[in-house]
């Protein structure tokens, strides 16, 4: 397999030279006017040859034209388009910088990509926007959320009231791989969920991959979240930020050499801590209750043909109660990347990235005084390469070597406590992947994306490797004092996308990927949460693996004002896991011999309109799915519902202009409730209420729904230099009850009834934040 591609990599370089003699070749980026940003997505197009091609995530584009004069149209939606006429005796490398539009009311266009890509690339599975389309979007307290608005796609399943964990097509929420500026980031929730870890003030754009995803990606089975920080304004210093009512944030960014180099730097952090002082209670008082997190970036232009990146993200959750308990947990990333242009077709692009990701629990009652403390890191070295070989012809190839370490929950007891320490090893993997991918347009009606991506994850030590009996006793081991290899799990991972264009507004695709995924999370919750366990593949851990095939219709109208899309998809899921009932997952030594091993699967039909054009726009989306599992210990070995399966999952997202100054949001939702195991009985043991548990996932939740709104004022300044705005919000406007934990409790009239009752999270919350931007 390796052979064939490699020989359609050689024949399509030689081909490329001995093409050259007839075409020539220009490059370049598109950058905003006022910035010195890059445009992802920006559309450079040929009136003579009608051909065009779309810049990469660095804002790069390769475009092949005939040896003569030709005028070149760069175009982007929110920019005014610009018109360059390029002569084949001139330089070949190009910087075309678009200027923002200015305030128009008579038309306000929602989408940053070429207003026909959706019907026309042979992707399929995805979504992307930039964070100026959700900036009026309601949601919780009144941030700017993207992982609340992915939740509001189709095919994307929302992790509950206040939550930021989501589960696509099916699968489990640590199946979703979220990268930002290609590093990893874990627990992706501020506040247990109710903020996201992204600050959108430092975001630029956006991309989620349900299905037909790239071989270039890798390590999560379900789907794959790409973010891009904003690079820096290299052409004036300038600074934006926010108060609200629990939050506020600061962002500066500024050239540090004009037009070469500049910076970007982003801080948020919430203040109900302070609210605590207030409090007569001395324990209260002492209390903490807050985050923050820190967003900076830094790049240089050396020439024309290279460019280097540095950005990092630091964040923290500190959560404690006196100094009888405390909780806090993080994310930090950083990444350097070079960028670097070999000539007008190849691009390169080489990253070092670090991630890790901490929790620490602190408990200090009577004689029980301990820690618990985790960790995940990670070290990443990543070789891209993108080689456009003409204008119906890319190819992408690299590699990657990511070497990994997971330090599980220890307890670690201090001096004179009655809690006995438990150290637990660190396991320790190495993963080296390698891939190649053709996105190829060879005749008008047909396009395809198809690429071959292979792993090879290699369980090292030192520790001690244990093997497990069928009741998951251990009854074997083996130690490694070194970091020697003593398994080696390789996969072959294909991937084709295709696209059959019926006409320039419609067109049909299909698509089949398999992905391959080793680091778990082990949680049994709807809700990921910061002390949930991760563990890497082992001996006794095989890496989970997906097959997704789907298939859809995809339709313009009115002049590409409105998208319309249908899709169909089903997922087969393979060693799956799942827990023995009555599983100690905290400081457990033998934590794999509590661990079960089934499969899944997952199938469903997603409904999408778009409106992306005029005063009023927005979506709607419906997805009509369900998502079971198979283990041999569960249920007597028959299929069960996932504890995400949900039958019905609908958004409604509506933005309209009202004036110049005024513009509203509304969003709706509705979902079924998710699957959960409840009682079916009860029985009593030296006094003790014990309840009786039988199917697992049996039961639902309540179905939940709910309504926001959202107005944003944003005045004319005379003065150009200062902006300001103001957003308020009603979150539940109708203080719908949504039931966020029902529990179970004896009658306290008659203890043989046994009540169930409801905890709701929220109600109805306003919300108001002062913005302002100079």
């Amino acid at each position: 397999m390796f052979r064939y591609y490699a020989l359609i990599l050689v024949a399509s370089l030689f081909y490329g030279n001995v093409w050259a003699q007839a075409k020539i070749n220009i490059s370049g980026y598109v950058k905003d006017a006022s910035t010195g940003e890059v445009l992802i997505g920006a559309t450079v197009q040929s009136k003579e040859a009608n051909r065009a091609v779309r810049t990469n995530s660095y804002g790069f584009f390769s475009l092949e034209l005939e040896n003569s004069e030709s005028t070149l149209v760069i175009s982007y939606v929110g920019y005014v388009p610009l018109e360059r006429t390029i002569n084949p005796n001139e330089e070949k490398r190009f910087n075309f910088e678009l200027s923002p539009i200015g305030r128009e009311i008579e038309e306000v266009v929602i989408s940053g990509r070429k207003q026909n890509k959706n019907v026309t690339s042979p992707q399929m599975g995805a979504l992307n926007f930039t964070i100026e389309e959700i900036k009026n979007v309601p949601v919780l307290f009144g941030e700017r959320d993207i992982l609340k608005t992915i939740q509001m796609l189709p095919g994307v399943g929302k992790g509950g009231e206040g939550s930021s964990n989501f589960y696509v097509r099916g699968g489990g929420g640590d199946q979703n791989l979220i990268l930002l500026d290609e590093a990893t980031v874990y627990n992706a929730s501020h506040l247990l969920g109710f903020f996201s870890t992204f600050n959108s003030d430092a975001i630029k754009d956006v991309e989620l991959f349900k299905g037909g995803i790239p071989a270039q990606y890798g390590g999560r089975i379900s789907s794959v979240m790409d973010i891009h920080m904003i690079d820096g304004n290299n052409k004036n210093f300038a600074a934006e930020g926010g108060i609200g009512l629990i939050a506020s944030r600061l962002k500066l960014e500024g050239p540090i050499e004009k037009d070469k180099s500049s910076f970007m730097i982003s801080g948020r952090r919430t203040y109900a801590d302070v609210f605590l002082k207030a409090s007569s209670n001395e324990t209260v008082k002492d209390s903490k209750l807050y985050f923050y997190d820190l967003n900076a970036k830094i790049n240089y232009r050396f020439n024309e043909r290279n460019t280097l990146y540095a950005s990092g993200y630091f964040g923290k959750d500190d959560l404690g109660y006196g100094d009888l308990f405390s909780f806090d947990w993080g994310n930090a990333t950083a990444t350097v990347r070079w960028n670097h242009i070999f000539n007008q077709k190849l691009f390169s692009n080489t990253s070092f990235i670090y991630s890790d990701f901490t929790y620490n629990v602190n408990v200090n009652n009577d004689n029980s005084d301990f820690v618990i403390a985790s960790k995940i890191e990670n070290i990443n070295l990543k070789q891209d390469f993108s080689y456009y070989a003409d204008s119906k012809s890319t190819f992408k190839f690299g590699f990657n070597a990511l070497k990994q370490k997971v330090s599980p929950a220890s307890l670690n007891a201090r001096a004179n406590s009655a809690v006995n320490s438990i150290n637990i090893e660190n396991r320790h993997g190495l993963e080296l992947a390698g891939y190649i991918s053709h996105e190829w347009n060879p005749v008008s009606w047909f396009a395809m994306l198809y690429g071959l991506r292979a792993t090879d994850f290699m369980v090292q030590g030192p520790g001690t490797f244990y093997t497990y009996d069928e009741d998951g006793e251990p009854v074997g081991e083996e130690k490694l004092t070194n970091s020697n290899i003593i398994k080696h799990h390789f996969n072959l991972e294909p991937r084709l996308s295709a696209s059959f264009i019926l006409n320039e507004t419609q067109s049909v695709k299909t698509s089949y990927n398999r992905i391959v995924q080793n680091l778990h999370q082990l949680t049994n919750t709807t809700s990921s949460l910061p002390t949930d366990q991760y563990v890497l593949s082992s001996i006794n851990i095989q890496p989970q693996y997906a097959d997704q095939v789907a298939a859809g219709y995809f339709r313009n109208f009115n002049n590409n004002t409105y998208e319309f899309s249908l899709e169909g998809f089903y997922k087969y899921m393979g060693n799956q896991i799942d827990f023995r009932n009555g599983a100690d997952l905290q400081a457990n030594e033998y934590l794999e011999g509590e661990l079960l091993y089934g499969r899944g699967r997952a199938y469903g039909l997603e409904f999408y309109l778009r409106k992306t054009k005029g005063r009023l726009n927005g979506w709607v989306s419906y997805t009509l799915g369900k998502s079971e599992r198979q283990f041999d210990q569960i249920n007597e070995g028959r299929w069960f519902n996932a504890r995400q399966d949900r039958t019905h999952d609908v958004s409604v997202v509506g933005l309209y202009q009202l004036s110049e100054k005024w513009n509203l949001g509304a969003n709706f939702v509705y979902y079924t409730g998710n699957a959960i195991t409840f009682p079916s009985g009860k029985y009593e043991v030296d006094g003790r209420t014990i309840f009786y548990y039988t199917e697992r996932n049996e039961y639902r939740m309540p179905d939940y729904h709910r309504l926001d709104l959202s107005a944003t004022y944003d005045p004319i300044k005379t003065n150009k230099r200062f902006k300001s705005s103001w957003s308020f919000g009603l979150y539940n406007v109708y203080n719908r009850k949504n039931a966020y934990i029902i529990d179970f409790r004896e009658n306290d009239d008659n203890a043989n009834i046994t009540e169930a009752y409801k905890i709701a999270l929220f109600g109805i919350i306003p919300s108001v934040t002062w913005n302002f931007k100079f």
